[in-house]
């Protein structure tokens, strides 16, 4: 049997204070979610992934330096690293941008807290 890598490390960038310590709180009221660290824009984001390899990053849409040019510079730094968006624009032109950076989950701000964690975990699952 091999071993789970729980907890789940997770990284949040995003522009707003209020945003970034609300989704903090509910990952961290998570047993097996563990935040690693916390980044306000792009460039930060792409340093504390490299720093802390965690398992899954959450990334403002449209934070500063672009949540687009996050996800790429991630994943190409941290292959095994999946990255969702987490935005308050479901335009489809804004989803297909990030798709094609690639994130693999598109989450709309107001979703209910445990929409944002299942999504995290399915994020981490192996396959």
């Amino acid at each position: 049997m091999s071993a789970t890598p729980w907890p789940l490390t997770v990284l949040i960038g995003d522009d707003d204070p209020m945003i970034r310590d609300v989704l903090r709180e509910v990952l961290e009221a998570e047993p097996d979610l563990d935040v690693v660290a916390v980044a306000c824009d792009a460039g930060e984001s792409i340093r504390l992934a490299e720093r802390h390899a965690p398992a899954v990053v959450i990334l403002d849409v449209r934070m500063s330096g672009g949540g687009a040019h996050a996800a790429r510079e991630i994943l190409r730094r941290l292959p095994g690293t999946r990255v969702m968006a987490f935005s308050a624009y479901g335009d489809p032109g804004v989803v297909a941008e990030m798709n094609r950076a690639g994130v693999v989950e598109y989450i709309l701000k107001g979703v209910p807290n445990t929409e944002i964690v299942a999504a995290v975990r399915r994020l981490a699952a192996p396959g």
